[in-house]
């Protein structure tokens, strides 16, 4: 599976936009027809769409569009006159504000009849955005629909937060006076069933984009929780993102060390390993085995 380490949104109804995407160097664009497409501009963003997908040159980043909710009216259209006008293309489809596992259920289902009727080679894969609290209680239940199909879970901060009740207006923003990460529970409870499922798990947008150092901040959090990437809502944002979600020349080389200290300690028959003041055993290669995974390299 291709790394998530950054996720683009860019609204489906502004070609513009969409061909500036396609020339970026960001692991993933999504393409919306949800809340940065009005209501009334969606069938013709659904066709533009299609035309940015089958025309735009996207350069072997993964692509991906985003319909609205499985309970709203716009939803079988964005999902069945894109798919199957396009799905060759596209490689995802992101589904928002996901409540319960039946929902998934009908996506897959639903795309697993255009591959087959349009006769598509590649599955198109599934990401869901958890964003309530109704679908923060099913996370589990719904990380576990649809395997194969399934890679990531996403969360989304500003459409949590006004389900729960949290106050503030800027999405995915901190807030002052609470003494630490505001979405640490959320995130780590996203991040588990992910993890219990082999899916990603994708932090939500920072929409402060005149911020960068309050960006860097959530997005170097988000990554010690455990999260693979996160979302962009700005061409400014791609870059200081994918950075924060690689790993650097220092933790790859330390990570090899490791790896060879400890397959030496095996071969003298030994558990545990001393190695650069610390001790080491099969939990520690584990993580580093991570590090080297997400730098590209098998360990």
């Amino acid at each position: 599976m291709k790394a998530r380490r950054c996720e683009l949104s860019v609204p489906g109804s502004n070609m513009k936009m969409m061909s500036k995407a396609a020339g970026l160097s960001v692991d993933e664009v999504l393409l919306d027809l949800e809340d940065s497409v009005a209501p009334e501009g969606r069938p013709e963003a659904r066709r533009t769409i299609i035309q940015a997908a089958r025309e735009l040159d996207w350069q072997g980043k993964r692509l991906a569009w985003r319909i609205n909710p499985v309970s709203s009216p716009y939803f079988y259209q964005d999902l069945i006159e894109v798919a199957e006008a396009a799905g060759d293309k596209l490689g995802a489809v992101i589904v928002p504000k996901v409540n319960r596992p039946e929902e998934v259920y009908t996506v897959a289902a639903l795309l697993s009849a255009i591959e087959t009727a349009q006769g598509f080679e590649q599955l198109i894969a599934l990401e869901v955005q958890i964003e309530s609290a109704e679908g923060m209680f099913n996370v589990e239940k719904i990380a576990a629909v649809a395997p194969g199909r399934l890679e990531a879970l996403i969360f989304g901060p500003g459409d949590y937060a006004a389900s729960i009740g949290a106050p503030g207006l800027t999405i995915g923003g901190k807030a002052q006076g609470y003494p630490g990460h505001l979405w640490h529970y959320a995130l780590s409870r996203i991040i588990v069933a992910a993890r219990a499922n082999g899916l990603e798990a994708i932090d939500g947008p920072y929409a402060a984009f005149k911020d960068p150092a309050g960006l860097e901040e959530t997005a170097l959090q988000a990554k010690l929780l455990g999260c693979d990437g996160k979302w962009a809502i700005h061409p400014s944002q791609v870059e200081p993102i994918q950075q924060i979600f690689s790993p650097v020349p220092e933790e790859v080389e330390r990570a090899q060390r490791l790896v060879e200290a400890y397959k030496a300690s095996l071969a003298e028959r030994k558990g545990a390993a001393r190695f650069e003041g610390e001790m080491i055993d099969a939990a520690s290669v584990k993580m580093a085995e991570r590090t080297l995974r997400r730098a590209g390299i098998k360990a």
